[in-house]
């Protein structure tokens, strides 16, 4: 019996047949360089797929990595956009753990131009969290500028990130999740709606009402990271809370007495268009 990432492998060689991209087996184990009768061997469970043979599937037919040994995201590769594997820098502390890299404001036009440089990246501060969710997979922390996701993130908030491969946008990138957008040109956090599959881009949209949504091209997106947390400096006091709370029921009160007077100013109207209908019955 096969195992699990040799039988994906197999599901790969199928599909490819299936949509004529191989006119047969002898072609695949040919065009890879392997033996036809080891690469019969693996289609009929007998042996497994070796490393090599993956590493070629992938260079040549652009098998997805991602599904080969998760089981996640498409069978291969889109030749579109920004959907193509990437190499992501990472640091690393003494013991081989992986640190989280937290980009600052300052820093983020540089990060979005050098994603390339691993010097660039390596001298990016970093940080740790407790918490074992964070020590699996490759974390980022970012700064929030502006006041675009207000009221749910002001500006000097952090976010933590946790970064999602480009071969699983289209299956991964929920609608109204929060999503830290790296592009070639901006670092944006936003509410991303996922229209990858219709029109091959994400719309962007803030929680501040004042900013109109946008879309961004599939083309234009370089790195996603899932919003996972954030770390505010931001921590108010009871009087700021009760002044607050004081602010909104003033406010409330005001839109009340103005819907108020609309609606009487609106009965006279009807009254006046009717002919007084209450005077005559008074008559």
């Amino acid at each position: 019996m096969s195992n699990i990432v040799t039988q994906r492998f197999v599901k790969c060689h199928n599909k490819l047949k299936e949509d004529n991209k191989v006119r047969s087996s002898r072609q695949f184990a040919l065009s890879l360089d392997y033996l036809p009768q080891s690469l019969s061997e693996i289609l009929k469970g007998r042996r497994d797929v070796t490393i090599e043979l993956l590493r070629k599937s992938v260079e040549v037919y652009r098998i997805n990595p991602v599904y080969i040994y998760t089981g996640e995201g498409p069978m291969f590769m889109s030749e579109q956009g920004g959907q193509e594997l990437r190499v992501l820098t990472i640091v690393t502390d003494g013991q081989d753990e992986e640190r989280i890299v937290h980009v600052p404001v300052p820093a983020q036009a540089g990060y979005a131009e050098e994603l390339t440089d691993p010097t660039f990246i390596q001298e990016l501060p970093t940080f740790s969290l407790p918490d074992y969710k964070y020590k699996v997979g490759t974390h980022r922390a970012f700064d929030v500028a502006g006041d675009s996701m207000e009221p749910t993130l002001f500006e000097g908030d952090k976010v933590v990130c946790s970064y999602i491969e480009p071969t699983l946008w289209e299956s991964s990138i929920k609608d109204s999740y929060v999503y830290v957008i790296v592009t070639r040109a901006d670092v944006v956090v936003k509410r991303a709606y996922n229209m990858i599959k219709e029109r091959q881009c994400l719309e962007l949209r803030s929680d501040n009402s004042y900013y109109a949504p946008y879309k961004v091209s599939l083309g234009d997106i370089r790195e996603v990271w899932y919003v996972r947390a954030k770390i505010s400096p931001f921590l108010p006091s009871p009087q700021n809370i009760k002044r607050y709370l004081q602010e909104e029921m003033e406010s409330l009160k005001d839109t009340i007495q103005a819907q108020s007077r609309t609606i009487e100013a609106l009965n006279q109207t009807i009254q006046q268009v009717l002919g007084n209908p209450l005077d005559e019955k008074k008559l």
